[in-house]
Formats: structure tokens, sequence, C-alpha cells
């Protein structure tokens, strides 16, 4: 969305609540609000959010504020900046300077880059984000020739969302991304992947992606669901985002602490499985062309976890994103 000349990607919604400043939320209000709790306030977390727009001058002057100190990495078009900044909780005017060299990209060869490097991009990781206001000298959002003519849409759990990995484009979806050419949309929510119906329409009634992945869902175990409802679940989110008509792509559950507990089998474990050969069976039923299922232990090695045993770290996030761009261009390529 577009505000005051400048882009907010990944941002569904500026909500103002009567708290100085526009709070960033992926999702509409009227949507985060029919979520279940965790996932409404997971909607309120940076994940592949960003702030975008061109100057003509060299520095700009951004205030924010973050009760959790979320952090900003500034990129130039596609290239990164060195600075880690942390978002300080008072509303503070933060000063980024466009680096001096990016002078020597030759403009001429700017649109051979997936982003220009005309384009500030300020992305964020962290917590909830409340935006006071951007200064600098002849400030305009980004035309679609200078971003990415593809948008990769992913929902799931924290995975998804980013846990575990160091920064917010080494997540697997924003490798995913980058391998494809896209641009990222990600509706990750932390622990509260419930395959919601609200979710699910909002998602199917959006026109700006082009194709989705759906991670269904490990936090539907430690959710209690049972196998029915799981399955109810599952078969409404698949089946009211492929009325879209655009290629979705539905994940199993990726490998995970549950998986290693063969010599002590317990319910959990069991459901693991379970929970796979429901999805697998729900895509199968389905039978729509659109509609491709992507084994999510064919993504990730278990040495890439993090000692969690669920989390990816930063070199299994690679892989998936590896592995998952492949499939994914297989998929879009066909579309085409």
């Amino acid at each position: 969305m577009i505000h005051e000349q400048v882009l907010f990607h990944n941002v569904g919604e500026l909500f103002a609540d009567g708290v100085p400043g526009l709070r960033l939320q992926r999702v509409p209000e009227t949507v985060r609000v029919a979520l279940n709790r965790r996932a409404q306030e997971r909607m309120l977390a940076a994940a592949a959010t960003e702030i975008r727009f061109v100057s003509t001058g060299d520095t700009v002057w951004v205030t924010l504020s973050s009760d959790a100190g979320t952090e900003i990495i500034p990129f130039f078009g596609p290239f990164q900046g060195r600075e880690r900044i942390r978002i300080p909780e008072e509303p503070t005017p933060i000063e980024i300077r466009r680096p001096p060299r990016l002078a020597m990209v030759d403009r001429d060869t700017r649109t051979q880059f997936l982003y220009s490097p005309d384009v500030w991009r300020l992305t964020m990781r962290g917590e909830d984000v409340r935006y006071h206001g951007l200064e600098g000298d002849g400030l305009r959002p980004p035309t679609p020739e200078e971003v990415p003519g593809v948008r990769y849409l992913s929902y799931g759990t924290s995975i998804t969302h980013g846990a575990a990995a160091t920064a917010g484009h080494l997540t697997y979806v924003a490798q995913t991304a980058w391998r494809l050419g896209a641009d990222l949309i990600n509706l990750g929510v932390g622990g509260s992947a419930w395959c919601e119906p609200t979710l699910a329409d909002y998602i199917g009634d959006r026109t700006d992606w082009d194709i989705v992945t759906l991670s269904l869902s490990v936090n539907m175990i430690g959710g209690g669901f049972s196998e029915g409802a799981f399955r109810e679940r599952v078969r409404y989110t698949v089946e009211r985002i492929a009325a879209s008509g655009r290629p979705i792509a539905c994940i199993t559950l990726y490998p995970h602490f549950r998986d290693f507990e063969e010599d002590t089998p317990n319910e959990e474990s069991a459901r693991s499985e379970l929970f796979r050969k429901v999805l697998r069976e729900t895509v199968s039923d389905l039978n729509l062309p659109n509609v491709t299922l992507v084994d999510g232990t064919d993504m990730l090695s278990p040495s890439g976890l993090t000692v969690d045993m669920i989390h990816p770290g930063d070199l299994g996030m690679i892989e998936m994103g590896e592995v998952l761009a492949a499939k994914l261009r297989e998929i879009l390529t066909n579309v085409e």
C-alpha cells in the first residue's frame, strides 16, 4: 500500500489505534481480529515487511518506534546495507545514507537487477512497528518496473515466519523468492497457523499474488486439532484459495523432533505422519490442476535444524529455499 509517497510492502493496513504513529500490520484489522489470539499478535510482527521509496537525495530520516526493538537492514535495490539498525521504543528519526559506491552502478544496466538500485528498501524483522514519518528529497514510491513483476505469497508456521534465521532475507521463503526473481508476501504466523477460514478467504480474494505456498501445519498438532478438524480446515483452505485459478503448492510437515522418536513413539509423533497423510489425500481427492503437493520431508535435511530440532537454521533455510524454488519454477513454467 502507498501512503504519503511511500510504499509499504507486505503491509495489509496502516492502522490508527489512538496511539501515536500508524501500526504496520500484515493483514487488515477486520481480518486480524477474526484470527486466533496468537495469530492476531503475530500479524503485527514484521516479517518481509519493507518501507520502499525512491529519493533524489542521499540521506533520509525515517521515524519509527517499536516496543520490542525490531531490526532494520537497509537494502538499496538488490544491494544489502552493512548496518543493522535497532528501532527505538520511542519515536526517533533514524538517519539512513545511500552508500556512495552505488553511484558506480551504470544507470543503463539498472533494469537488469531484480530491484532497481534506485529503490531504498528498509527491510524489517522482529515485532510490532509504528510509522511516524519519512523525510527526504524528491520522495516517490517505486514504479512497477523497479520491483519484481512476479509475486509469491507464503502462509505457514514460525518456520515460514522466519524463526531462527539470523536475518529476514535468510528465511526459506525469502530465499525461494530471490531464486524465483519474485517479490515475497509473507503471511507466516509463528505458533498459530491453524488454517483459519477467514485467512483462506482473504488470501483467495487477493489479486496481487501469482503463486502461493501453504505449509499445513505443524502448529495444529500442538493446537490439539483432531484428524477430522485438520482435514476439514485443510480442505477448505486449499479449495478456497485454489478457486482463484492461480497455482498453489501445499507443503506437508517438515522433518522435526517428533520424527526422531521412533524408539519411544507417542500420540504426537504418530499424528505428524497422519497430518502429512491427510494433506496428501486432500490434494489427491481435490484433483485440481492448479494444486501441487510438495513433500516437506524432501525439502530439509535433519542436519539443517537448530538445536530445538524443529526450526531450521540459516543453512537449513537456504537448503529449503533451493529445493522449493526449483519446484515452484517448474510449476510456473507449466502455467506459462
